[in-house]
């Protein structure tokens, strides 16, 4: 079996890969009936020379190839016919701007797996990124506190920018005696936390939180949808029951937003559920928060100042509250600056390539390369030979262009 490693294609650029060097160089070693190479790239965070000189082929055309890993959707221009595919495709959702993609890859008979979709026997995501983006998310926030507020001045980071060096970099300035509200309780929200509690930020009880005005050191709070919503009836909060009839619960959220500085999303949010912040509650006075790190970053979803995603280039944005606009970042003391950037664990390319790389060697490379039965992949598999497969054959209209 040829592997090859495709050059990321889509703008913005992603200086993510699937597998580092090293990586790359022991899956070598352990199959060696199996050939890998590495398309030419300028904006992958390891060089073409990181590979070579660990005795990896490093070449222009992958056409020889058989399977080929990246990481975002590869171009229309790039997908070569029937070939196995995987990345992020943003397609099974139904997304319209991918509409094209999944059309082409259909005409050129490509198998396609999706990387959202490696699930195990419990539907639990077995590669995925969202511990790291609220790292950087975290990071990312407090960058832009500290612009907005002229009170400390936190690096951008390039592309060698690592977790030890962010939390080394965290840990040497003085950061703001703020309180930081923190939603959601899965990877992207324990990863945020990661941060705070290896800054030293002191974590409070939801009641100590609401209840304490007076702190004089960076501090936060992690609460879950039960404290973000409340039954419009006035009964108790049954997780169960909010999954099942989200229409008959409302936004709990203005107490927390009356009692915090900074807020970072990382919840996840479905249509059905209640809007936590809407155009009306972002104009309340008594709403404090002036910063909002949008890391699971749903356009107009849960929180309506996230108008767009915002790049690493270019990370923060203002909401003035009273026209529901977007304006330049920082740019008044009455506006909410946002942060949305909706690709954050770009920001340590180095870190979660080599962390992603790990679990796809475990998940997908080991099986797939002893010619292993892997359900793993059979789950995570769109497109069969250009066919949708029984799984995601509800994408047929979708892909007809019904």
């Amino acid at each position: 079996m040829k592997i090859g490693i495709i050059k990321e294609t889509k703008i913005p650029v992603d200086n993510r890969v699937a597998l580092s060097p090293a990586q790359v160089a022991k899956l070598q070693k352990d199959f060696p009936d199996s050939e890998f190479f590495v398309q030419a790239s300028d904006i992958r965070a390891y060089s073409d020379n990181e590979y070579r000189s660990l005795g990896i082929k490093v070449v222009d055309n992958v056409d020889d190839c058989d399977v080929l890993f990246g990481i975002k959707e590869a171009t229309i221009e790039s997908l070569i016919p029937n070939k196995h595919y995987f990345f992020f495709g943003h397609i099974a959702k139904m997304q319209e701007y991918n509409r094209p993609l999944i059309q082409d890859m259909i005409k050129k008979n490509i198998t396609f797996s999706d990387y959202e979709y490696l699930v195990d026997d419990n539907n639990a995501r077995v590669c995925a990124f969202g511990w790291w983006a609220g790292v950087v998310g975290v990071y990312y926030t407090l960058r832009g506190y500290g612009l907005r507020t002229g009170k400390y001045n936190l690096p951008k980071p390039d592309l060698k920018f690592t977790l030890e060096e962010l939390l080394k970099t965290l840990n040497e300035i003085e950061l703001p005696a703020i309180k930081v509200l923190v939603t959601g309780a899965g990877r992207v929200s324990q990863g945020a936390q990661y941060v705070l509690e290896n800054i030293n930020a002191r974590k409070m009880s939801r009641e100590e939180y609401l209840n304490t005005d007076d702190i004089k050191e960076l501090t936060y709070c992690a609460v879950d949808v039960d404290g973000l919503v409340r039954r419009k009836d006035g009964t108790e909060f049954s997780f169960i029951d909010f999954t099942k009839n989200p229409q008959e619960y409302e936004s709990d959220f203005m107490k927390w937003a009356k009692k915090s500085d900074l807020f970072i999303s990382a919840h996840f949010w479905a249509p059905e559920a209640p809007v936590y912040l809407s155009e009306e509650d972002l104009k309340n006075s008594e709403m404090r928060i002036k910063m909002i790190g949008d890391v699971t970053c749903d356009i107009m979803g849960s929180i309506k100042s996230t108008v767009r995603s915002s790049t690493h280039a270019e990370p923060y944005y203002d909401y003035n509250p009273a026209t529901a606009k977007e304006e330049a970042a920082f740019s008044s003391d009455n506006n909410i600056t946002v942060m949305a950037v909706d690709t954050c664990p770009n920001a340590l390319a180095l870190d979660t390539s080599a962390y992603f790389g790990d679990m796809l060697m475990k998940h997908v490379f080991e099986p797939m390369l002893k010619n292993e039965e892997s359900m793993v992949i059979s789950r995570s598999t769109i497109l069969k030979d250009g066919k949708l497969t029984e799984r995601f054959a509800y994408l047929k209209e979708f892909a007809e262009g019904k």
